[in-house]
C-alpha cells in the first residue's frame, strides 16, 4: 500500500462515518423527542400512509361517537316528552270514563273544558319535543358514525317520519274528540251559552214545550219555563234550571261543543220553544231526539175510508199497525193506537215539533214498511213500501262523545306506544353504533401506534450505540488525521 499525503483516505473513511453516526444519533434523539417512529415523508413513505389513513379514520369515528351521543340525547328529550304525554293521555280517558257514565251527576262542560285544555297541552308538548305533524324531528333522522366500509354503514337511521310518527292530538286521531254531553240542538239557534260575557234572559223567560213518550202508551205534553233575573242569567244557570225540571222524564240539557243549547236522554221527545229577547234560543225551533233511531211522518191527517196499515220491524220482531178513520181522528188518538200496537217494542211514537206530524223514535234500529195506505185520504205515510228511518247523529247522545272518545283514546295510546318503540329502538341503535366507534377507535389506534409510534427502548439503544460510535469515529478521525505526518520521519535525512 502506497503512503500519500495527498490523499488521506482513512480520514475520509473517519469522516464519512462520523456523519453517518451523527444521523443516527440524531435520529435516535428525534424519536425520543418526539415519541415518534416516523417523523417524516422519508422515514417510512409506506407506513405513513397506511397511518394517515387510519388518523383519518380515528378523527371520523371521533366525531361520530360525539354525532351518536348528540342523538342519543335528542331521542331521550323525545322520549321523556313522550313519557309525559302518555300521562296526559291516561288523564283524558280518566276524564272520558267519567263523562261515558250515565249516573255522571256533574257538568259534562266543566269536565269536557279540562279535557279540551290537555289536547291543547298534548299539542304544545308535541311541538316541543318536534314531534308534532311536520316537526324538526318528525322525519327520518340520520347520524353519521363513520367507520363503515361505504358511507351506508356508517350511518343510523332511526325513521320517525310521517304522521303515524307524530305525536300531537290530530296524528294521534283525538283532536276533534270531546266528552261534552251530547244532545239535539234547537233549528236556527245560534245564541251562544259558552259566552261569558253575556246574560241571558233578563228580566223575561222563555218556554219549552216537549211532546214525550216516557212508555206509558201515550203522547205526553209537558211545558218548561226559564225565568231570568233583573241581572239576567248565565249559560249554566240557564241549562241547570231546565235539567231541575227535566229530570223527572230522563231528559238532558246541556251545551254543545258549538256552545248551543241541545237537548238528549233516552226518552223519544220532540220539543218546540217560544221567542224571548236575550233568550238562550235565538226566535223559536225545534227539534226531535236524534239520539235515537227516528222517522217522522209527513203531513199526518185522520185516515178516510178503508183502514191504512203498516209493519215497523226489529231486532225483536215485526210489529203490523192498522189504523182506522175512528183511531185517527185527532193526533193524540192515533199515537195512542200507534203505541198500543207497538207495545213491548221498545219503538214509541211521540207528537213532532210541528204539533201535527208524529215521530218515531227507538234506540235500536227498526225499518218501517207502509203495506196499505188509506182508502181516501189521510194517515201517517204517503206512499207505499219502505220508509226512510234516520240514524242517530254522531255524539247526540249524553254519553256518545265521552264513548267516541274512549275508542279513539284506546287507538291515541296504541300509536303512542309505536313512536315510543321507534324512540327506544333508535337510542339503543345509537349505543351500540357508539360502542362499535369506541371499539373501532381503539384497535385503530393500536395499528396506527404500531407503524408511527417510537419504540422508546429500542431507541434509548440506539442512542446509546450512537453516542459511542461518534465518541470512537472521532477518535479514530483524530488518528487518521495524523498518519501522514509518519511521512516526516523518511525527510528527516534530506
Amino acid at each position: 500500500m502506497s503512503i500519500s499525503i495527498q490523499t488521506n483516505t482513512a480520514s475520509l473513511n473517519a469522516q464519512y462515518y462520523i456523519s453517518q453516526n451523527q444521523s443516527f444519533q440524531n435520529k435516535a434523539i428525534e424519536q425520543l423527542s418526539s415519541g415518534y417512529k416516523i417523523n417524516s415523508s422519508a422515514d417510512d413513505p409506506a407506513g405513513l400512509a397506511v397511518a394517515n389513513q387510519y388518523a383519518g379514520e380515528i378523527t371520523q369515528l371521533t366525531q361520530g361517537v360525539q354525532n351518536a351521543t348528540d342523538g342519543t340525547s335528542a331521542l331521550q328529550i323525545a322520549d321523556g316528552g313522550l313519557s309525559n304525554i302518555s300521562q296526559i293521555l291516561g288523564r283524558l280517558q280518566t276524564l272520558a270514563s267519567e263523562s261515558a257514565s250515565q249516573t255522571f251527576q256533574g257538568n259534562r262542560a266543566t269536565v269536557n273544558a279540562e279535557y279540551q285544555g290537555l289536547l291543547s297541552e298534548i299539542d304544545r308538548q308535541a311541538a316541543n319535543i318536534g314531534l308534532n305533524t311536520g316537526g324538526v324531528n318528525n322525519t327520518s333522522l340520520t347520524v353519521y358514525t363513520g367507520g363503515g366500509s361505504t358511507q351506508a354503514n356508517s350511518e343510523v337511521t332511526v325513521n320517525l317520519a310521517g304522521s303515524n310518527n307524530a305525536v300531537d292530538s290530530t296524528a294521534l286521531g283525538i283532536g276533534t274528540s270531546s266528552v261534552a254531553g251530547g244532545g239535539s240542538g234547537i233549528s236556527g239557534n245560534t245564541i251562544n251559552l259558552s259566552n261569558t260575557a253575556t246574560s241571558f234572559l233578563t228580566s223575561t223567560s222563555q218556554s219549552f214545550t216537549f211532546n214525550l213518550n216516557t212508555g206509558t202508551g201515550g203522547n205526553q205534553a209537558v211545558t218548561v219555563s226559564v225565568t231570568g233575573l233583573a241581572g239576567g242569567l248565565t249559560g249554566n244557570q240557564v241549562v241547570s234550571s231546565l235539567n231541575n225540571q227535566l229530570q223527572a222524564y230522563g231528559i238532558t240539557a246541556s251545551i254543545g261543543s258549538s256552545g248551543t243549547l241541545q237537548f238528549g236522554g233516552s226518552t223519544a221527545f220532540s220539543v218546540t220553544t217560544t221567542a224571548a229577547g236575550a233568550g238562550p234560543i235565538s226566535g223559536t225551533g225545534s227539534t226531535v231526539n236524534s239520539s235515537d233511531y227516528n222517522l217522522t211522518s209527513t203531513a199526518f191527517a185522520a185516515v178516510v175510508g178503508t183502514n191504512e196499515a203498516f209493519t215497523i220491524q226489529n231486532a225483536g220482531g215485526s210489529y203490523n199497525v192498522s189504523l182506522s178513520p175512528a183511531q185517527t181522528a185527532t193526533t193524540a188518538l192515533a199515537l195512542t193506537a200507534i203505541n198500543n200496537q207497538l207495545a213491548g217494542s221498545g219503538i214509541l211514537a211521540v207528537q213532532a215539533s210541528d204539533g201535527t206530524d208524529i215521530s218515531f223514535q227507538s234506540t235500536s234500529a227498526f225499518s218501517a214498511n207502509e203495506t196499505a195506505l188509506a182508502g181516501t185520504s189521510g194517515g201517517v205515510f204517503t206512499a207505499l213500501g219502505s220508509q226512510a228511518v234516520t240514524a242517530p247523529t254522531a255524539g247526540s247522545s249524553a254519553t256518545g262523545n265521552a264513548l267516541a272518545a274512549l275508542t279513539a283514546l284506546t287507538q291515541a295510546v296504541s300509536n303512542l306506544g309505536l313512536v315510543q318503540g321507534v324512540v327506544g329502538a333508535g337510542e339503543n341503535k345509537l349505543q351500540y353504533a357508539t360502542n362499535l366507534a369506541q371499539s373501532q377507535i381503539t384497535n385503530i389506534s393500536a395499528a396506527e401506534s404500531g407503524i408511527r409510534d417510537a419504540d422508546v427502548a429500542a431507541a434509548a439503544a440506539n442512542l446509546t450505540k450512537a453516542q459511542v460510535l461518534q465518541q470512537t469515529s472521532l477518535a479514530a478521525l483524530s488518528q487518521a488525521n495524523s498518519a501522514p505526518q509518519a511521512v516526516l520521519s523518511l525527510l528527516k535525512n534530506f
